[in-house]
């Protein structure tokens, strides 16, 4: 029995990145169908910055072949490029607001820098976007005078005004404490659904990725080393799966260990 191929909105193939004589991505592949979540996952330092920005044609690979929609978006291929950064929005880890804009002009902005609207329309649909996020009320304040979930939130109204069927979140969660990475997941997870964009998110959070992805990838040494659902990452037996996956895992043993008197072999003996 003949089986479907998914719709894929993004399909990456041997993607490499090198900075000088640093190799940060050795060949990374993905496939990201239309209208899901995807989180790729990895250790700090692994490359998953680069490897979104090489998506967000910030950076431009050294060689491989990104495709979005079917269009490859080769270097001299100006138009597919700009199609694309105009169906495309990027969600920064430091949510990258305009201290020195009110929310609303933050969320204004990519409309008027990326659009032919007039005022009017651009006001309109942009304090659409803050109703939807639930910041209607708050269109005159600015960043500092918001909380750090306000934040979020107004990142990404900025990131969905312009309508984009892609999504790129960059360690949308760090530096926040569980119960904030979890509003973050859930509010991705909830405007995702509402507004039926595609999602790409890089963490390292791997309970909450798992619960709120569809598929999600382990890039390791510059390679993708994991790609599927998240039943089969949990099902997984991989040495390099489980040494990511169960490393809370590991310290528990290792703490219940040093409490009951057991010596631990040091990692340089």
């Amino acid at each position: 029995m003949a089986t479907s191929t998914p719709d894929l909105l993004l399909q990456v193939q041997g993607v490499p990145k090198r900075f000088g004589d640093n190799v940060v991505l050795a060949g990374a592949d993905l496939d990201v169908p239309r209208g899901s979540v995807v989180t790729v996952m990895g250790r700090s330092g692994t490359g998953k910055s680069v490897f979104l920005k090489c998506l967000a044609n910030v950076m431009q690979p050294d060689e491989g072949h990104i495709c979005f929609d079917g269009q490859a978006l080769d270097a001299g291929n100006a138009r597919t490029r700009a199609e694309f950064r105009r169906r495309c929005s990027f969600l920064f880890q430091s949510n990258a607001l305009f201290d020195s804009l009110t929310a609303l002009e933050n969320v204004a902005l990519p409309l008027e820098q990326t659009t032919d609207l007039g005022d009017k329309e651009i006001r309109e649909r942009s304090i659409e976007a803050l109703r939807q996020l639930e910041l209607e009320q708050h269109q005159d304040r600015y960043p500092s005078q918001l909380s750090g979930g306000m934040q979020k939130r107004l990142a990404l109204a900025r990131a969905i005004v312009t309508r984009p069927e892609l999504v790129l979140f960059d360690e949308p969660t760090a530096g926040l404490d569980p119960l904030r990475r979890n509003a973050v997941f859930l509010m991705i997870a909830k405007y995702q659904r509402q507004f039926g964009f595609t999602a790409v998110i890089v963490t390292h959070d791997v309970p909450e990725a798992l619960i709120a992805s569809d598929r999600v990838a382990l890039l390791d040494q510059g390679r993708m080393h994991f790609q599927g659902t998240p039943a089969e990452f949990s099902a997984s037996i991989d040495p390099v799966v489980t040494s990511f996956r169960d490393n809370t895992t590991a310290l528990s043993s290792s703490l219940a260990a040093i409490r009951s008197g057991l010596a631990i072999q040091s990692e340089d003996t």
